[in-house]
């Protein structure tokens, strides 16, 4: 396996005899060089000494030699300061674009580093490398879970970049299409989030000083004012009620004001949902959060606390919503804030990830070094992914050791990306 051969290179895991070219010219490695996974050689500014003469440049490598040609690289000048070329099975010499003949290393992977990846890649426990997990150092846990979290704040930032991008650079939309996505909470995100696209802000913000119209157009371009939406049974008290009619009436001016068209309402899940997780309950406290203007950049940026973060987040339903789930269904009196446990992921998920995201644009590293902070302050998540790996012994301490665990799973186990992980580093070289 190519892959193999690329991690063996990288991490000097060479036998305990002297290396040597395969026509005997002793070689000393230096330097392996800089990984590259993009297009070229897979190692740039390599330093190796060969016959007693040191070579900075490129170290292509293959499983086989002959590769070097299936792959064009005889054509290719990208390839012609290649100064070694590592093969595990050497059954022909090779040639540059420009005609000259690079030295070629036979080298084989560790029997013992192949037994441990195979080891990694077959078995169905999770995580692979739970054997390890306890005997890791202080240090080497530490650091890369700092990292994973990191790459959990990129990530996030791109994803909240593309969407300012597509709001015509506009990071305040995009704080409430994000801020929408996650009040989808997993099941509904998507739903939420091309609804909050949907919902036209410059638009709203003429009726922002009417929570009643604010819900209107909210509601309205979810799609949930149609009759039909409401099931049978509730239809006639919906409309008995009151409340249902004047919001859909109120919609239907504003729509054409507007111009508005509503979303399609299949989108929206309602199977296997809590009630407190109803999109009319999310929209609601969103309403009653973009009404009290709570919901700009400007007044995120100024939170400098925990504390302050979950004043600015914390909402609950319009009066109508204390008594009901959906139009029509009366229940028993209810404020429905937003549980410590919502606040807690609409920090981690939207918030932070926005201050992060805002700094990186602004250039502003203080946010982001907010970012950091306010994740090891907030108590650690509680789902599946962070108790399996707490029963293999990793102490877990805040919300930035769960967001990198969450990274770690869906970047790196999930995909049994082991060679890039630095658990799966100790593991195979056990």
């Amino acid at each position: 396996m190519e892959e193999l051969l690329h991690y063996t290179w990288k991490h000097k895991l060479f036998p305990l005899q002297s290396l040597t070219t395969t026509d005997g010219s002793p070689v000393e490695v230096i330097d392996p060089g800089l990984h590259n996974r993009n297009a070229g050689p897979d190692f740039f500014n390599s330093k190796i000494k060969i016959g007693g003469t040191l070579w900075v440049g490129n170290v292509e490598i293959h499983t086989r030699s002959s590769d070097w040609f299936q792959h064009g690289h005889d054509h290719d000048p990208r390839y012609n300061n290649v100064v070694l070329h590592v093969c595990e099975t050497v059954d022909g010499s090779i040639v540059t674009a420009d005609g000259h003949y690079p030295p070629q290393l036979q080298l084989s992977v560790p029997a013992t580093v192949r037994e441990h990846y195979a080891e990694l890649q077959q078995t169905d426990q999770y995580p692979p490398c739970y054997r390890i997990i306890p005997d890791l150092s202080a240090l080497t846990v530490h650091s890369w879970m700092a990292a994973l979290q990191t790459e959990r704040l990129e990530q996030k930032t791109e994803a909240i970049r593309q969407r300012a991008e597509r709001l015509n650079g506009s990071w305040e939309d995009a704080f409430f299409v994000t801020l929408a996505r996650n009040y989808g909470f997993g099941i509904n995100g998507d739903a939420f989030e091309q609804w909050a696209y949907n919902v036209p802000l410059n638009a709203v913000g003429h009726h922002r000083d009417s929570l009643f119209q604010v819900e209107a157009i909210f509601m309205g371009q979810a799609g949930l004012l149609e009759l039909d939406t409401i099931p049978a049974h509730y239809q006639k008290d919906a409309l008995n009620d009151g409340y249902f009619a004047r919001l859909r009436n109120e919609y239907q001016y504003l729509a054409h004001k507007f111009s508005l068209k509503p979303m399609d309402v299949s989108l929206w899940h309602f199977l296997r949902l809590r009630p407190q997780n109803f999109p009319h309950i999310r929209i609601s406290q969103l309403a009653n959060l973009y009404y009290q203007q709570r919901l700009g950049l400007s007044t995120l940026i100024d939170c400098k606390t925990v504390d302050e973060l979950k004043a600015l987040l914390r909402s609950q339903v319009t009066p109508y919503w204390e008594t009901h789930y959906t139009f029509g269904s009366l229940s028993a009196k209810n404020e429905k804030h937003l549980s410590y446990g919502s606040l807690n992921l609409l920090m981690i998920n939207t918030a932070i990830p926005v201050l992060f995201a805002v700094g990186r644009h602004r250039h502003r590293e203080e946010l982001c070094d907010r970012a950091f902070d306010l994740l090891e302050q907030l108590r650690p998540e509680n789902n599946y992914i962070v108790r399996m790996w707490q029963q293999c012994g990793l102490n877990v301490r805040s919300a930035g050791d769960t967001q990198a665990l969450i990274q770690l799973k869906k970047e790196y186990c999930d995909k049994r990306d082991c060679l890039r992980c630095r658990f799966g580093y100790e593991y195979l070289k056990k």
